[in-house]
């Protein structure tokens, strides 16, 4: 696969367009100053606009862009196209959370608007509780139901146990409960997606240094690396310890080479880890914890942080291959983080940060 070209124009528009209840509009998608759209593991994606506040008239007159009629206003829903104006993509949809004017003497006044996907409710419902005797896909099913989201989720069905939700955030609940058994949660449309990490793959894209690819700082890292990882908890019903332990990656994600744990090995020596601060009770849990804990780690092996020329379709969950950097750093990278930016200066870009459990060449 090569790098593909993001239009088949010589020269075309990146500028996002604005729409509220499914209808662009035309005034706010043309004062955009500056945007900047977040999204990252665990799920919430944030988006920050910032706009004039000043429109011409018909008749050459000046009037307030956005008044307290306009779209832009606080809890209204809005979605975000990026890329190609001929063929934008959904990058952001969500509602509006907060709403700043910005005043300076001897400048025409902007406009700060601040917007969170649907997992703001999630964010901001917070509870005590327990479910007992159920699975993690159904606790996610049943916190999803009382959040009016519609769930698509794959796996988990197991292990079946006890879950208790104290004092937390409907949000930093799943995610604390999903990061048990490596699995992640987004929000894509109108439906909170819940899958193993492994089974996620938001699209797959190739990008060649000086090519789309304009920065990129690649980091192998055996500082956090270990060989083995080891859970252990103890069962009341059976009055039993019970106990995981990995030595080997279940789910390192996409990507060649060498991994860290055998280059540790080799270079410095063997190390453990030990998952000592979260409670299991079932042998099952406590496999799923030390494999993940695992996992978590050698995933994080090799990173990059890189800016690239402005595509929507680098997103977290992505499949992303980096050529023509080192034959040691080209390789099909994960992204866990990215950053849709634009600006009337350097127009539209992507900041990303993506991790490989490998080292090629």
């Amino acid at each position: 696969m090569a790098e593909a070209p993001i239009s088949q124009e010589a020269i075309y528009r990146a500028r996002p367009t604005l729409r509220f209840s499914g209808a662009e509009d035309l005034r706010a998608s043309e004062l955009i100053l500056a945007m900047r759209m977040e999204e990252h593991e665990g799920g919430m994606s944030t988006l920050e606009l910032r706009l004039s506040n000043v429109a011409s008239t018909s008749d050459g007159r000046a009037e307030l862009a956005f008044g307290p009629a306009a779209n832009l206003r606080l809890g209204a829903a809005i979605e975000v196209y990026a890329g190609d104006e001929a063929q934008p993509r959904e990058i952001f949809r969500g509602q509006i959370t907060a709403i700043e004017a910005d005043f300076r003497t001897g400048a025409p006044p902007e406009l700060v608007v601040l917007a969170e996907d649907a997992l703001a409710r999630a964010r901001m419902a917070r509870r005590s509780r327990t479910y007992t005797d159920v699975s993690p896909a159904a606790v996610t099913r049943a916190v999803a139901g009382e959040l009016g989201f519609r769930p698509v989720i794959a796996g988990l069905e197991s292990p079946v146990g006890t879950w208790a939700q104290v004092n937390e955030s409907d949000l930093s609940f799943l995610r604390r409960l999903l990061g048990r058994f490596d699995a992640d949660l987004q929000f894509v449309g109108d439906e909170l997606h819940v899958s193993p990490r492994a089974d996620v793959r938001r699209g797959a894209l190739e990008l060649a240094l000086h090519g789309q690819l304009s920065r990129a700082r690649v980091t192998a890292d055996l500082a956090h690396q270990v060989t083995r990882a080891t859970a252990r908890g103890w069962n009341a019903a059976d009055g039993a310890v019970v106990e995981g332990t990995a030595t080997s990656g279940t789910h390192l994600g996409p990507g060649r080479g060498r991994d860290g744990a055998s280059l540790l090995r080799e270079a410095l020596d063997e190390r453990a880890e030990h998952v000592g601060h979260v409670a299991v009770a079932t042998r099952d849990e406590a496999q799923a914890l030390a494999s993940a804990a695992y996992d978590l780690r050698a995933r994080r092996f090799v990173t990059v942080e890189a800016t690239a020329e402005g595509n929507a379709q680098l997103r977290v969950g992505a499949h992303v291959t980096l050529t023509d950097l080192d034959t040691r750093f080209d390789n099909t990278y994960y992204v866990v983080q990215a950053s849709h930016l634009f600006d009337v200066q350097q127009g539209y870009r992507t900041d990303f940060r993506a991790e490989c459990a490998y080292l090629g060449g």
